[in-house]
Order: structure tokens, then sequence, then C-alpha cells
């Protein structure tokens, strides 16, 4: 026991060194508008409208006000660096999280620390202060949670799944109805096991053969009729005991797939129907259930690298994850619930749909591949599997190799800056603050560097809140985001747009296709005020 929590000490020190290396010191342009968006509801709560652009009237839905609110308090008080060391806080929970889960669920701490390693270096591209990074927690233990309520069935487990989808909720709406994701391979299996006892033990013709008994027995003359259905009944009964033994015996030990009909399924899905009225536990209204609907119907989610389509061959991390997995399942003698089954195919899909969702196909396929690797390893070494812990040599190699991994990817980092100004127009903005009216101004700027610019206080055409563009939630018949796009992939004629909603100057990057275009074709409409080695800002005449 005592070597069991020296390991579990380091493991814990050795997760969190290695996430702080791995959390970025620069700032994505989500974090930018999600201070501005906290100070607005800190001074004016959740007014439904969007004050940042110069657009007139957009509805905005606030999808994460409680993680906008968090981060705003924590940038007053403590500036950009209270943000960095709150990201890299929520890396080190997440990290231990998936390590302690991992470890409660497995019993195998060894395995579960190489396998929490893993998932954070897959995880390394989603590390930001974002919204996200909260909900990747929270899912874990929606995991953990399931796992250990259908397994003792105790309340405080019911109580932990009904907090998250409330958090949730007022945290990352976005991801609200993927809580419920999480439910469904349990649930399946529950459903298949039924299904497979109604076939195998003959209930329906046990059923109707009852139906008939009753029928005839209350009919005068029909003795013979019935004696002769009880006398089925008996031999359909006497055949299924023998079923049900075979059945027991290969269930102990099934060929591939373990299928388990658990009693406090029941439960769970009572749990699910009591969650899902949580969405209605948050100022946004309805939100919690329209807002992914809305997402889906419009162009947005075609058009952002994240939300794309999947090719397995463009990410070595998935490709690596996949064949592990298919090695271990079809080479292997190792077993599979079927829920877990269920689980990796789902989430394989989802990340095949939508690239973002290797996250979670990490998350929860890092228990899934422990309990595959504890079972092959049990039918080596039986139960030193679950105590295997490394000897002194090999606990030294662990911290030799998790260091220099720590510094690889560490090294460059304190070099870096919050602000990246090759991306974010820094100095630009400060020449459009001093010499620019920016009450009047209406600048066409590019959705990358958007929300940098509201943050320092300048109304913008568009920012990285791709939902607030789109009709499906502005209320506008415009496509505030499509014209973007349509506009920096020279779709549509720029002049056009500019001259459709009324721009005044126009701030763009120098190497993109509009300030190529300009510079060659039109000057003269466009008079230069400023550039510095990455922006250039033009008065439109």
């Amino acid at each position: 026991m005592k070597k069991q929590t020296k390991f579990t000490i380091l493991a814990i020190v050795l997760i969190a060194i290695f996430c702080i290396a791995l959390t970025p010191v620069t700032f994505q342009n989500d974090t930018y508008y999600t201070i501005k968006v906290g100070e607005h509801i800190a001074q004016n709560g959740i007014d439904g409208q969007d004050p940042f652009s110069w657009h007139e009237d957009l509805a905005y839905t606030y999808p994460h006000w409680g993680y906008d609110l968090i981060t705003y308090f924590i940038y007053q008080a403590f500036g950009y660096t209270g943000i960095y060391l709150a990201t890299c806080l929520l890396s080190i929970v997440l990290g231990i999280s998936i390590y302690f889960v991992n470890t409660k669920l497995t019993k195998n701490q060894l395995f579960s620390f190489f396998i929490s390693i893993g998932v954070m270096y897959v995880l390394r591209g989603y590390i930001a202060a974002r919204a996200q990074l909260v909900t990747f927690i929270l899912f874990t233990f929606t995991i953990y949670f399931i796992e250990k309520f259908l397994a003792t069935k105790q309340k405080r487990y019911a109580v932990g799944l009904i907090l998250i989808p409330l958090a949730i909720a007022n945290l990352h709406v976005a991801v609200f109805p993927f809580y419920f994701v999480l439910y469904l391979p349990y649930v399946a299996e529950y459903l298949l096991a039924i299904m497979a006892e109604v076939v195998l033990y003959r209930k329906t013709d046990l059923f109707l053969i009852n139906l008939k008994i009753k029928q005839y027995s209350k009919k005068v003359g029909q003795e013979e009729k019935v004696e002769k259905l009880k006398q089925k009944q008996k031999e359909l009964e006497a055949r299924i005991d023998k079923i049900k033994i075979k059945r027991s015996k290969e269930l102990q030990n099934p060929y591939k797939v373990k299928l388990t009909k658990n009693p406090n399924i029941k439960w769970l899905i009572l749990i699910m129907i009591i969650c899902i009225f949580t969405g209605l536990l948050t100022p946004l209204g309805t939100t919690p259930y329209t807002y992914l609907a809305k997402t889906m119907q419009g162009n947005t989610t075609n058009n952002i690298n994240e939300h794309l389509p999947m090719t397995l061959s463009s990410d070595s991390d998935a490709i690596c994850m996949t064949i592990l997995f298919l090695a271990i399942l079809i080479f292997t003698k190792a077993k599979i619930r079927m829920s877990d089954l269920f689980m990796l195919g789902g989430l394989f899909y989802l990340m095949l749909s939508s690239r973002r969702q290797i996250s979670m196909f990490t998350i929860a396929g890092s228990l899934i591949l422990n309990r595959l690797l504890i079972n092959l390893m049990e039918m080596y070494m039986e139960e030193k599997a679950k105590t295997l812990l490394p000897k002194k040599i090999g606990t030294i190699l662990i911290i030799v190799i998790v260091l220099g991994l720590t510094y690889y990817f560490g090294k460059d980092k304190w070099k870096a800056d919050y602000v990246d100004e090759s991306t974010y127009p820094t100095k630009a903005c400060n020449f459009i603050l001093e010499n620019i009216d920016i009450k009047t101004a209406k600048f066409y700027n590019e959705y990358n560097y958007g929300s940098y610019m509201l943050y320092r206080g300048i109304p913008v055409f568009i920012d990285s809140r791709a939902d607030l563009y789109a009709p499906e939630f502005s209320g506008k018949e415009e496509d505030i985001f499509m014209d973007f796009i349509d506009t920096s992939n020279i779709g549509k004629f720029y002049g056009d747009i500019f001259e459709k909603y009324g721009m005044t100057h126009v701030i763009t990057y120098k190497n993109s296709k509009v300030n190529m275009i300009i510079t060659k074709t039109q000057p003269t409409k466009y008079k230069e005020l400023y550039q510095d080695d990455y922006f250039v800002i033009y008065e439109i005449l």
C-alpha cells in the first residue's frame, strides 16, 4: 500500500508538470472575446444583444456566459498571467482527473499513468483558455459517475450526474446535448440484453401459451386443450432452463464481447430523464435545447476547421489510436464490454464527422483501452496485472522520460508572448484608437483577429463567435458569416460587400487575398492609413 501511495504522488506530480509544459502561453482568439463578454455580463447582465459588432440589433445567446464571467473576474484581478495560470490549473486538473478515473475504475496505476500522459499529448491542441477545457473535465467525471452508479447504485453518483449537466448548461451550452450521448452505450447494451433474452428464452412463446391457458380455462369443455398447453409450457420452460445454464457459462467467459444486463440501468435512465430538465436552470431560456440544432442548420460548421470531417490520413494521432484498438480487438484474446464497443463505435463515427470530437474519443477511449490492456495482462499475469508497479530503475526511467518530454514541449514556451503580434493587430489597434473615430467607423476585418479588436474596444464586422453572424442566431436576413467567407476567398467581389454593409475602413493581413487585389488593381479607391510587418489599414474613398 505504501508503494502504491508513493507512485500515486509521483504520477500526480509528473502529470502536473507535463500538463504545464503542454499549456500554451499565447492565447487563442476566443480568449479575447471571452474576457470582453464576461465584462459586459458583469456590467449589464445577459441582455440577449451583441454590443461589440457595428451591426445593429444582432441577437446573441451568450452560450458560455458562466465561463466568460469567471474568466473576466480572473483577468480583472490578475491580468493575462491570471488567465494563463488558470488554464495551466485546468490542464492539470484534466490530466489528474483522467488518471484518477482510470485508476479507480481499472485498479491499475501504471497503465493509468501512461494512458493519462498519452491522452494529454493528444489533447495538446485543445488546451487553451476556452470553455471546452472545463467540459472535458466534466465529461471525464460523467463517465466515472455512470460506471460507479451502475456498479453500486449509490446516490452520491446520481447527484453528481445531475449536477454536471446543470454546470454544462451554464458554462458551455453548445455541448449540452453531448452529455446525453455518453449514456447511450450503456442503455443500448441493456436493450440488446433484453432483446437477446426475449429471443433466447422464448419469452414471447411463453407469454402466448400463458395467455391461451387463461382463455381456455374460462371455457367449459376445454380441459384437455388446457392440459396440452400446460404440458407444452413445461417442456418449453425445461428447454429454457437448459439454455439459461448454457448462456450463463457463455457470459462468464465470452469469446470476444461481454454482454450484461445491469438492473441499475433502469435507474440510470431515470437520472438521464431528470438531467434533461437541468437545461431549464439557466438564464439562457431554451438555448441548451436549440443551440446545437441551429448550429447544424447553418453554414458555420462547413467552414470552420475544427468542425470539418476528419480524414484519418491527415491525423497521425487518430490513426495510431484506431490501429491500436483494432490490433487489440482483432489479434488478441482481450474481451470488450458491449457498452465499450458501442462507445468506441459511436465516438469514432462522431470523430470522423467532426475532427474536434477526437477529444472525446481520446478521453472515453482511454478508459476502454485501459480495460482492454488489463484484461489482456490478466490472461498471462492473473491478479499481478492490477498491482503491477515499476521497480526503482523503472521509476527513474519513467521520471527521466516524462521530464524529457516536458522539456521538449515546454522549451520554447517561455519565449512566447500572451499576444502573438503576427496573428493579432496589436500595433494596428493602437493606431486605430489614436487616429480613427471608432464610433462612426465600420471596419472590414477578418474572422481570426476580430475577437482581439473587440477586446480592444473596436466594433467589428465579424469575430470568432461564428453563431452570432449566422441568420439562425442573429435574427437577420443577411448571412454575415458567409459574406465574410465569400469575400475572404474572393468568391464575391469585396467591393460589393463593402458597399452592401456601408464599410468605411479595411484592416487586413498584408498577405491576404483581399489586400493583394486591392494593391494590384484598385489602389486609388483605398487610401492606405497604416501598415506594419503584418497588417495594413485602408480608408475606403
